[in-house]
């Protein structure tokens, strides 16, 4: 299971009701939407797999897809090739250690390609730029938000130790990536 816990400023922050006007904000842009993203593809890993849109849990948790061969797009934030972090999480397993959508993504490497396909038939290339590992208890807003006028896609999944009782992974992997030119 995935569980990426949002304080709740940035729950505020990346809901569809928040006031980009507000202080909260850094920065007021107007974005064109673009297609929702339906396909993910890793050239590398040999991945290609439909995405399903989340959004907040009633726990306060970005939402995971219900699908173990599918990832979740957070239809909260930036849609991927927008400005700003767009993020996508899937499972690495599913139940009795069988294989999931994400059991490979440790394997990329700075420089690997991931590629969205949209509902308009367009499809993106991002770079992996930095790969990190967080405890699943940690935060780093960095995950969701970007102000530096780049479109970024994050991809999270667990790693680390299973905890039987919390029913959780003890880490988050988190692949860092910036859409090509």
């Amino acid at each position: 299971m995935i569980l990426v816990s949002l304080p709740s400023v940035f729950s505020q922050i990346l809901s569809p009701s928040y006031d980009i006007a507000s202080p909260l904000a850094t920065t007021a842009t107007t974005v064109t939407k673009s297609g929702v993203p339906i396909r993910i593809m890793i050239p590398t890993i040999d991945l290609d797999a439909n995405v399903e849109s989340t959004g907040i849990t009633g726990a306060g948790a970005m939402g995971i897809p219900k699908n173990p061969q599918n990832v979740a797009w957070y239809e909260l934030g930036p849609h991927p090739g927008e400005e700003g972090s767009a993020v996508i999480d899937g499972h690495v397993n599913w139940e009795n250690g069988a294989p999931a959508v994400f059991t490979n993504l440790h394997l990329l490497v700075v420089g690997d390609k991931v590629l969205i396909e949209d509902s308009d038939g367009v499809t993106l290339s991002f770079v992996v730029t930095r790969i990190a590992t967080y405890n699943f208890d940690t935060y780093d807003p960095e995950i969701f938000i970007s102000n530096d006028g780049k479109a970024r896609l994050n991809l999270i999944t667990c790693i680390g130790i299973w905890d039987k009782v919390s029913k959780n992974y003890s880490e988050r992997l988190v692949i860092f990536t910036e859409k090509e030119s």
